[in-house]
């Protein structure tokens, strides 16, 4: 298949197809475009439909295609362990068809998947520093959830033309949106505190952009440097956001008992993505100057 080489760009203009316009990461997609002047459509066809897909081929003429749909469960992927064909039909059927039917045009697809399908373990324990690489198998299946995105992502390996983005816990400075991981936290009861890579969505998703624009193909852990735990994202939101805010901690075991199914805590190396973007921020200096520093209701000291 004639893809574009990696790192190479293109004379003719940008038109970007864009799977997931009602989620999150989808419609943030389509206003960084705009903001950027580039031509792009949201994809109508369903994902598990393959003769809808290529019929939205044919008609955009895309140059490149972005995947953010899928399911992760409403409110939560405790959705996924009862409803596990739903999961499979838009998880595993629908992003398989679509970065087939991809290669069968010749086109690029930036899939953005989760890191979610590890957790620390003897060889990266918490605190080490040392995290997960883009080659090394997924050790977590806790979650049906999980499960899924580690067999499609192990089946994806096998496409030359897909960008894999291992997103994980994903943060935003729109912290009205319940999708936003701090979102979430602030309105738990109570929260675990365990350090974690995560994702800064108004870092990391202009990077995405650029990255199809190299055309760059295989796995990316798709993280800010480092990690950072729940605690420490609440105590930047008590000082910068909300003086009076307070929050109980409790313990994975207690966690337990009021999920349905365990949930993923890792560090990913994102030594890869650094090195491709020297630019990138730390987890911790990308809060502050993208999320905290921006909503600031306290005033500065």
């Amino acid at each position: 298949m004639g893809f574009p080489a990696n790192g190479s760009s293109q004379d003719k203009p940008y038109k970007f197809l864009i799977y997931g316009k009602t989620g999150w990461i989808g419609g943030l997609l389509g206003k960084l475009c705009e903001a950027q002047g580039i031509e792009y459509k949201y994809g109508s066809g369903r994902l598990e439909n393959r003769s809808s897909l290529e019929s939205d081929l044919t008609t955009v003429k895309p140059t490149h295609v972005f995947n953010a749909a899928g399911v992760t469960g409403r409110p939560n992927v405790d959705w996924c362990e009862s409803h596990k064909v739903e999961t499979i039909r838009a998880n595993v059927v629908g992003t398989l068809t679509l970065a087939d039917v991809c290669r069968e045009k010749g086109l690029i697809l930036i899939n953005y998947a989760t890191g979610c399908i590890f957790e620390y373990d003897s060889g990266h324990t918490l605190g080490s520093g040392i995290g997960f690489k883009e080659e090394d198998t997924p050790n977590f299946i806790g979650s049906f959830y999980s499960k899924t995105k580690a067999m499609v992502e192990e089946l994806l390996k096998n496409y030359d033309n897909v960008c894999t983005l291992r997103v994980r816990m994903p943060i935003s400075a729109d912290l009205t949106n319940p999708r936003n991981f701090i979102t979430k936290i602030t309105r738990y009861e109570k929260v675990v505190d365990i350090p974690n890579s995560m994702t800064i969505l108004d870092e990391l998703l202009p990077i995405s952009i650029e990255m199809a624009k190299r055309n760059l193909t295989g796995i990316w852990n798709f993280t800010n440097p480092g990690v950072v735990s729940h605690n420490e994202i609440l105590e930047m939101y008590r000082d910068y956001i909300d003086p009076s805010f307070h929050w109980k901690n409790f313990t994975i075991e207690e966690q337990a008992k009021v999920i349905v199914a365990p949930r993923s805590n890792n560090e990913l190396d994102a030594s890869k993505l650094s090195k491709e973007f020297p630019e990138m921020k730390s987890i911790k200096e990308s809060l502050i100057e993208n999320v905290f520093k921006p909503n600031r209701k306290t005033p500065v000291a």
